[in-house]
């Protein structure tokens, strides 16, 4: 759909009122693809890219806007004591209370940044598509689990990825993340 043009939907041969809904999303689709690109343009322009910024980049699934979104969310890696309290803060693990093994109830489940969540979300959404590596993880913690659970523990995973990327300032190593 995203190849069509006018002409080409004319082609079609279409009732006229279908046609005309075509034309509509079409329109609608070169408009916001103008905008994301224009909001892509401003935003390689006015913000200041650090060394993590590379490096998140070379994970499978973060790309530009994932990768500048990450990195200006965390901030400075080193407020983070360790890779638990960063996975906490980017909700990618369950916020409940424990004691003697026993559930004593649940703490504030919307803690932490909402949009570190969306952005590991996508990126553990693109890194099924292209990360082999990954969709193995993926299809073998499905098979036990919701498919919502088991997108949440890729999240994850490339949380927990990306905080030891940006810690130790090297690149990703899919035998390490996924060995």
């Amino acid at each position: 759909m995203q190849r069509l043009d006018d002409a080409a939907v004319r082609a079609l041969a279409l009732p006229p009122h279908v046609e005309r809904a075509l034309m509509a999303n079409l329109a609608v689709l070169r408009t916001l693809r103008a905008e994301i690109a224009s909001l892509e343009t401003i935003l390689h322009q006015e913000v200041k890219l650090r060394s993590e910024f590379r490096i998140l980049k070379t994970t499978p699934g973060i790309g530009d806007v994932l990768a500048a979104i990450i990195m200006l969310e965390t901030g400075s890696i080193t407020r983070f004591p360790g890779v638990g309290h960063f996975s906490s803060y980017c909700r990618c693990v369950e916020s409940k209370r424990i004691s003697n093994g026993k559930k004593k109830g649940e703490g504030n489940a919307r803690n932490g940044n909402r949009y570190l969540a969306w952005a590991f979300i996508e990126a553990a959404a693109i890194s099924l598509r292209t990360c082999p590596q990954a969709r193995r993880f993926y299809e073998r913690k499905k098979a036990r689990r919701l498919p919502v659970v088991t997108m949440k523990a890729l999240a994850h995973k490339l949380a927990r990825v990306a905080y030891y990327m940006m810690r130790d300032g090297k690149p990703f190593e899919v035998q390490r993340c996924f060995g």
